[in-house]
């Protein structure tokens, strides 16, 4: 296992926490934590080695669109980019909706 930390620069306030997908091949789970902090903080646990600046770019491209403050955990079974750009706008719209 890898552990990836990344942190963004952030100002926005999410209502509430969100758990979307699940851990299994070719799949992640992301727990979002809102936060009151001027930052977003991403921990990645990933069983797949080597991949920090390709996970360095998507996150960045997220936050890039969505400065958002939270934490973010995120358990990775060697999904895509394309997958992970997908759960984190999932993420995203399960804390924006949830009352």
């Amino acid at each position: 296992m890898e552990t990836l930390r990344f942190d963004y620069p952030a100002k926005k306030i999410l209502n509430c926490h969100a758990h979307v997908g699940v851990v299994g091949s070719g799949d992640l789970e992301i727990l979002l934590t809102p936060s009151n902090e001027s930052n977003a903080k991403v921990i990645v646990r990933t069983g797949s080695r080597g991949f920090e600046k390709t996970w360095g770019e998507v996150l960045a491209r997220f936050f890039t669109l969505n400065d958002i403050a939270a934490t973010i955990k995120i358990n990775d079974f060697g999904a895509t980019p394309g997958v992970v750009s997908l759960r984190l706008a999932q993420a995203l719209e399960v804390s924006q909706n949830e009352s």
